[in-house]
Order: structure tokens, then C-alpha cells, then sequence
């Protein structure tokens, strides 16, 4: 084959991303230790995935809508309760949890073993919300409430007071 030939044959394949066991990037969120397993970069940002471990009695976060992303939680191990609009929910390992744009959700460890939660985000728009409250935790300061509301405002999420009217 000649040089010119070599060339103007592609010299690329499509690029495959893999996370290894021990790869990710890791947010600390007080008991709450994530792993961002793909942060959307190697989806064009259709798709972000963390793996989540909950420890023993571990509240979620307050109650919130997305306006933006469909949330996902795939129960690995443990048991997950959650929290949608004033119904509770208790989802074993196994069970899958779906979150459409504007339902009021949260979720919690109530149980006296650790939870691990694998969680989809489409489009991967909430990602950089955990890497902003890391932040804040980092510092030393406290995750105030109003802190947190900012935070979610920037990623097309509010706080839940009460649940979303049916449109």
C-alpha cells in the first residue's frame, strides 16, 4: 500500500469509554461518597452515571424538582426510601427508580446498612451541581439552605414544597 493510500484511510475508531472498579472521579458529600462513573464528556452530554453509597441512616437531599433532566436510581444493594411528593417508597436491591422532569423526589438510608444507588441523569445537566456542593463542603463552610437553593437554580432544579401540578 502506498503512503498516499495509508493516508486517506481513517486512522481512527469511535471512541469507547470505560471506568474501571477503581476509576471515576469521587465527590464526598458529607456521608454520602459518589463516583462519576461518566460525566457526560463522553456521551455529547446526553448521559452523566455516578455510583452512590449511602451510609447507615443517611438523609437525602430536601425535597426538589428538575426541570431539564430525567433522573434515574438503580437500587444495587440495600434499601432506598423515596420520598415523591408525600408518598414513601421502599426500593430494594433490584428495583429501578425513574424520575421525570418536574416530579418532587428525594431519597434516604433509613436502614442500619449502607445503600449503593447507580443513578442516570439525561441529559447530564445535574453532575456539576454534586462538584459545586462539594465545593462548598470543602471550604468549611456550611451547605446553608439558600446556598443550596443557588446551587440547583444553576441546574434547572428548586426546592419541592409541595407537589408539581399535573399539566
Amino acid at each position: 500500500m502506498t503512503e498516499e493510500a495509508k493516508s486517506s484511510e481513517p486512522q481512527h475508531r469511535p471512541a469507547v469509554s470505560m471506568t474501571g472498579p477503581g476509576d471515576g472521579e469521587v465527590i464526598v458529600l458529607g456521608p454520602t461518597r459518589m463516583r462519576v462513573l461518566e460525566d457526560g464528556s463522553h456521551t455529547g452530554h446526553r448521559l452523566a452515571i455516578t455510583e452512590s453509597v449511602l451510609a447507615p441512616h443517611t438523609q437525602g437531599p430536601p425535597q426538589h424538582r428538575h426541570a431539564r433532566h430525567d433522573e434515574g436510581f438503580y437500587v444495587l444493594s440495600g434499601t432506598v426510601r423515596f420520598t415523591v411528593g408525600e408518598e414513601d417508597y421502599d426500593a430494594g436491591t433490584g428495583t429501578l427508580v425513574m424520575v421525570p422532569p418536574g416530579t418532587p423526589h428525594t431519597f434516604a438510608n433509613p436502614t442500619d446498612q449502607p445503600a449503593v444507588l447507580l443513578s442516570t441523569f439525561t441529559p447530564d445537566l445535574y453532575v456539576q451541581y454534586f462538584r459545586d456542593i462539594q465545593d462548598v463542603l470543602a471550604t468549611g463552610r456550611p451547605l446553608t439552605p439558600q446556598a443550596n437553593i443557588d446551587a440547583m437554580s444553576r441546574y434547572a432544579t428548586e426546592p419541592a414544597t409541595e407537589p408539581a401540578d399535573p399539566a
